[in-house]
């Protein structure tokens, strides 16, 4: 089996989607992706979508179902994470096999190849289509809104003259654990026939010793076995289960097994006729709970209803905000893909194709909440909450830490902490909701690194000692307001680019960016200190945020552009004289981010970063240049990775976002949206000439792109990465201009000339406006005027009120003067 792409005269049979149809897939009306899929020939990596909710979820790409967790996607995966995208092995299968011919085959395209599949992701859901010798199935896979469990709905139709005789055999391979290969011999299993599943358990994890797993069925079982190795036979595969040319399974279930679960029960069709059946992976707290929760949703009306309102519930969401723009490409991603991805994969799920994570990153979810504040403002303002209680008594924070434990690590990152107040700012702004700074959690207490060590990963107290978000922010900037040789915050063991570890590792190198992001920090801080009446606390912040600007405007000026930072013994980083890392984009866009570098010089630091680090031809924009190779200083692990790949001078999606933001902020509107659609996964896979060059999902956004020769052009690491959220914030809030401050909203866009009109359709709590914007390219230069249900208002801003009532608005560039 090989993965390549489908010649387009493969799918010609198959249904056409509406969008982007490059020959293996496209988008349909809905914006759900159809995949088209001959077995021998698949997608060049694999196409996945992550279904996840708070309490579990699982993996799906175009081959089937992958690995599901409940919990934690790291330390309780109920399936096998096989951590390998070439050969992408499945380890849940539902197979079918005809009791007259003995032909055998799977409900998707793996583990069995057996022609065409067409398959469908979607916001929740995927579903799989396919006929076999006149046996059609379509495979629904959902997942409840408030349990870990896979909903595995088949519909079974016999499309042939004849009655069909067959049987249907659902199997997984249980993990219970995190490495399957550390647990397969812990794991007990037995059968339970009240519930027809097959019960798991791994005893021997003193954090998950109760919980319990299951596979159950709608059907009367006929015969079972939990003995992966009979079940395969000697040297057998997934592809030829030895069980699976007998008559029945072997009905062994118990321990010191290689443990799996298979249940199988026998259909009769008559021609024409359909039956439904109900497949159900799951685990619970507690066995009692699992069996409960096997009885719900084994049953057809049960699965069908629990499937059904997730899907429901992320079309709700999703509609928060639509947009409609004369670009199709763009309305997809910032409609339902980008926020899907964020809040599916990056904050509930914390896993994916390539990282398996289950950990809180404390910048990384802090800045996902940023695109919740529309949709799902309870879900940012319940992780400012969580993300604030991993802050120790000093003031610096867990890098990342897994919740179901509270162990994580401390470090000397230097930006980690200051994103708590940058988000909580912005969640205010936006949502007006200043509560949030009066919410009162713990701090964490642990010996502090040693002047030798630069993390610890350990298990802090939670101490007695409780703080208001707002000393939790004070603490923060307190603690990250250091100051180097050039006056400039000390970067420690890595600022927002963790790869350059040794840049400060002997705790005197700097960082520009840091500087940057500190000013921006501390300045729109200081007016929430102002608010509540400490005035000397809002002073300090913003001489703090003074010096710092004065100090990047002397050191960190290199003459074209700004440099990224300096080495331990002085030498700077991203400079002309530079062999490696010459220019570096974030230090370059942040300098207009912050809106506090000298205007000249924003100019020219962002002429400079369109000249030296964006490749037009490739369509692609550098986080920095040169890359590291055998210069004379070590940046840390960054240099480790290949010239040309991830943080090491490719495309790093998230720097290039802010490039764009930069870029629109800076008033280039033509060429912040090329700049938008250059990083756009869809117009990197609109012809099969495009997706094999590309390779990852058209869908979503990839975490980088590599520059390297032999590569170029090529994503990677897709689902697991904050792009997703700073891409919906981007196209949503500087390309459209959707502006939210509290109960009020501007339309300030930056869009190409060409455009004449575009709409947005904004749902505030009960009340929709709909929002026409027209000739949005002269607003930037003429201002605005906006009417509100026919009435001229003399201001840009509309007033939002929850009313329940339809108002209609439409924004339009002011009449020339």
């Amino acid at each position: 089996m090989t993965r390549a792409r489908t010649e387009p005269e493969r799918a010609a049979t198959q249904p056409t989607p509406i969008l982007f149809d490059n020959g293996i897939g496209g988008f349909d009306e809905r914006g759900d992706y159809h995949i088209r899929v001959d077995n021998d020939e698949l997608p060049p990596a694999p196409w996945s979508n992550v279904i996840g909710n708070p309490h579990g979820g699982f993996l799906v790409s175009e081959r089937g179902a992958g690995c599901m967790w409940a919990e934690n996607a790291f330390f309780y995966r109920v399936t096998p994470w096989h951590n390998d995208p070439v050969a992408d092995p499945a380890s849940d299968v539902l197979y079918l096999k005809d009791l007259d011919t003995g032909s055998l085959w799977s409900a998707t395209p793996a583990p069995i190849d057996d022609g065409r599949y067409v398959v469908r992701h979607g916001a929740g859901e995927s579903t799989f289509e396919h006929e076999h010798d006149g046996i059609q199935t379509i495979l629904h896979l959902g997942i409840p809104d408030d349990a870990a469990a896979k909903l595995s709905r088949l519909r079974i139709t016999n499309t042939s003259n004849e009655t069909r005789r067959l049987s249907v055999t659902a199997f997984v391979e249980w993990t219970l654990g995190s490495r399957r290969e550390d647990t397969q011999y812990h794991v007990r299993t037995r059968f339970v026939p009240e519930q027809q599943a097959i019960l798991a358990q791994n005893t021997f994890d003193a954090q998950f010793a109760e919980w319990t797993a299951f596979l159950a069925i709608s059907e009367q079982v006929t015969s079972y076995s939990a003995n992966r190795r009979s079940f395969l036979g000697r040297n057998g595969s997934l592809a030829d289960p030895a069980a699976l040319r007998t008559d029945t399974l072997d009905g062994v279930t118990g321990v010191a097994l290689d443990p799996c679960a298979a249940l199988q029960f026998d259909v009769v069709l008559p021609p024409g006729a359909s039956r439904e059946i109900i497949v159900v992976l799951g685990a619970a707290r507690t066995e009692a709970e699992a069996r409960q929760l096997a009885d719900r949703l084994r049953i057809f009306p049960g699965a069908k209803a629990a499937a059904q309102r997730t899907v429901s519930a992320w079309g709700t969401r999703l509609s928060a905000i639509t947009v409609k723009t004369p670009d199709p490409s763009f309305d997809i991603l910032i409609n339902k893909w980008s926020l899907y991805q964020a809040l599916s994969c990056r904050m509930w799920a914390r896993m994916g194709l390539y990282q398996s994570s289950g950990a809180y990153g404390f910048r990384d979810q802090l800045q996902d909440v940023m695109a919740f504040v529309y949709a799902e403002p309870g879900v940012a303002r319940e992780h400012i909450l969580r993300a604030a209680a991993r802050q120790f008594l000093e003031g610096d924070v867990q890098h990342w830490w897994h919740p179901h434990s509270g162990r994580g690590v401390r470090t000397r990152f230097s930006d980690d902490l200051a994103w708590l107040p940058y988000v909580v700012d912005q969640y205010i702004r936006v949502t007006g909701d200043a509560t949030v700074l009066e919410e009162y959690v713990p701090f964490l207490t642990m010996r502090e690194l040693l002047p030798h060590e630069h993390e610890i990963y350990d298990l802090p107290a939670v101490t007695e000692e409780l703080g208001s978000v707002y000393e939790h922010c004070r603490r923060a900037l307190r603690r990250a307001c250091t100051i180097g040789q050039h006056g400039l915050p000390l970067i420690g063991t890595g600022d927002w680019n963790d790869g350059m570890s040794r840049v400060g590792a002997d705790g005197k190198g700097e960082s520009v960016w840091l500087a940057w992001f500190l000013v921006t920090t501390l300045r729109t801080f200081a007016t929430h200190a102002d608010s509540r009446g400490d005035h000397g606390e809002a002073q300090d912040m913003r001489r703090k945020a003074d010096a710092y600007v004065l100090a990047v405007e002397a050191h960190g000026w290199d003459g074209g552009w700004y440099r990224r930072a300096y080495y331990d013994d002085g030498t700077p980083m991203g400079s002309s004289e530079s062999t490696e890392c010459r220019i570096d984009s974030i230090a370059q866009s942040w300098s207009v981010i912050s809106g506090a570098g000298n205007p000249a010089r924003q100019r020219m630091a962002m002429e400079a970063l369109n000249e030296q680090l964006v490749l037009d031809d490739a369509r692609l924009i550098k986080l920095l240049a040169p890359p590291f190779t055998d210069g004379t200083h070590d940046p840390g692990y960054i240099a480790g990775y290949v010239p040309g790949v991830r943080e090491n001078g490719a495309q790093y999606t998230h720097a290039a976002l802010w490039a764009v933001l930069a870029t629109a902020m800076h008033g280039d509107c033509e060429r912040a949206f090329t700049l938008f659609q250059m990083i756009n996964p869809l117009t990197h896979t609109q012809s099969a000439e495009a997706v094999a060059t590309y390779k990852v999902e058209p869908y979503v956004v990839a975490a980088d792109v590599y520059t390297a020769p032999t590569l170029l052009g090529r994503g990677g690491w897709t689902w697991y990465t904050g792009s997703a959220s700073w891409m919906y914030r981007v196209g949503l809030e500087n390309i459209l201009g959707f502006t939210k401050i509290g109960d009020t909203l501007r339309i300030e866009p930056c869009v190409p000339r060409d455009w004449h009109e575009f709409s947005i359709i904004y749902r505030f709590g009960r009340t929709i406006y709909e929002i026409v914007v027209r000739n949005p390219a002269l607003i930037r230069q003429r201002g605005s005027r906006v009417a509100l249900d026919g009435t001229l208002f003399r201001t840009n801003t509309i007033p939002l009120v929850d009313d329940g009532e339809p108002h209609h608005v439409v924004v339009d560039a002011a009449a020339r003067r």
